[in-house]
């Protein structure tokens, strides 16, 4: 095998480890935020303290907010970001199963000198 293909393919796990990293930041800190804009607001607020008499209107004032401009754009870069979260994922997981078939070993060096060990889960899903 070749060292360049080898040291590609760590460039691109720790390029794709990186990102990883810097969307699950974002994720946590637009969910944040999102969690923040609707508690401030105060229809939502006083419909969710009337809640506990009915959550009908509680859902009302929700849906109400949801059609707010500044809500959806939150919610589609939530989404984005998930996504993009996913299909980092599903190419990092690719780049470590031919790096650990290439390479023989199941570490990959970071650039800051440490190593990064390769496990592997298994989940279940049902057949079609």
């Amino acid at each position: 095998m070749a060292i360049n293909n080898l040291l590609e393919i760590e460039n691109l796990i720790n390029t794709y480890n990186l990102k990883l990293g810097t969307i699950n930041t974002e994720l946590k800190q637009l969910k944040n935020m999102f969690a923040d804009m609707i508690e401030n607001d105060e229809e939502y607020a006083t419909a969710s303290e009337a809640s506990k008499k009915s959550n009908k209107e509680k859902a009302l004032a929700k849906a109400k907010f949801l059609k707010r401009p500044e809500a959806n754009d939150l919610q589609d870069k939530i989404k984005y970001s998930q996504s993009q979260l996913k299909e980092i994922k599903f190419a990092l997981s690719d780049y470590l199963t031919q790096y650990l078939r290439e390479s023989g070993t199941n570490q990959v060096p970071a650039p800051d000198g440490t190593f990064f060990r390769i496990i592997y889960s298994a989940k279940l899903v049902k057949g079609e």
